[in-house]
């Protein structure tokens, strides 16, 4: 087995490309030790003690290293202990399986209350969120999640290697923004939930 591994562009994140299937469905955050101890793998990583975020994906793994952290030093050792997970086929989960844990489009609590009347704006941006700036997020170890759309302003959280990034505000504001604005002539900003 062989694990790829891709820079993003947070400097603190790699993406750790396993070539199978890391989450069967959604997605999954980690941004401490004690939300790991649902997963063996992402306690593992955490265990190295120089990382502050794990990023389940589709196919892919995204750390955060901690400030300060060496990536020469701490890569080998997130190889090593996904190498382990995947060859020995140890579940990803507390109990073998993802149930009975919610991922971030069942779990992401709106920050504003959508408007019954805006139904068919949520539902096109919403659209737009899945099929053209989720997979892009994902191409950078990371995802978004909805959080809610009000006056013209649509509410969303960046996760995984793009939640720390440091141009997460460009992403929101000129790639984001620009496209759910052409799209959706009612959407008029983006910003971060």
């Amino acid at each position: 087995m062989f694990i790829e591994t891709e820079t993003t562009p947070n400097p603190a994140s790699l993406k750790f490309l396993p070539g199978q299937q890391v989450m069967p469905s959604g997605t999954r955050e980690f941004a401490s030790p004690e939300a790991a101890e649902v997963s063996p793998l992402a306690q593992a990583i955490f265990d190295t003690g120089e990382v502050v975020l794990v990023f389940f994906g589709g196919d892919f793994v995204s750390v955060t290293a901690a400030p300060g952290a060496d990536w020469s030093a701490l890569k080998p050792q997130v190889v090593s202990i996904l190498l382990d997970h995947f060859v020995s086929e140890a579940p990803l989960f507390v109990g073998g399986d993802a149930s009975g844990i919610s991922v971030p489009a069942e779990d992401a609590e709106l920050i504003v209350e959508d408007d019954p009347e805006n139904a068919d704006i949520v539902a096109q941006i919403n659209e737009l969120l899945e099929t053209r700036v989720r997979p892009a997020v994902a191409g950078d170890g990371g995802d978004i999640a909805y959080r809610g759309f009000k006056d013209g302003i649509v509410y969303l959280t960046l996760q995984g290697a793009c939640a720390g990034c440091p141009s997460s505000t460009a992403t929101l504001k000129h790639g984001i923004e620009g496209l759910l604005k052409h799209y959706v002539p009612e959407v008029t900003e983006v910003r971060a939930a």
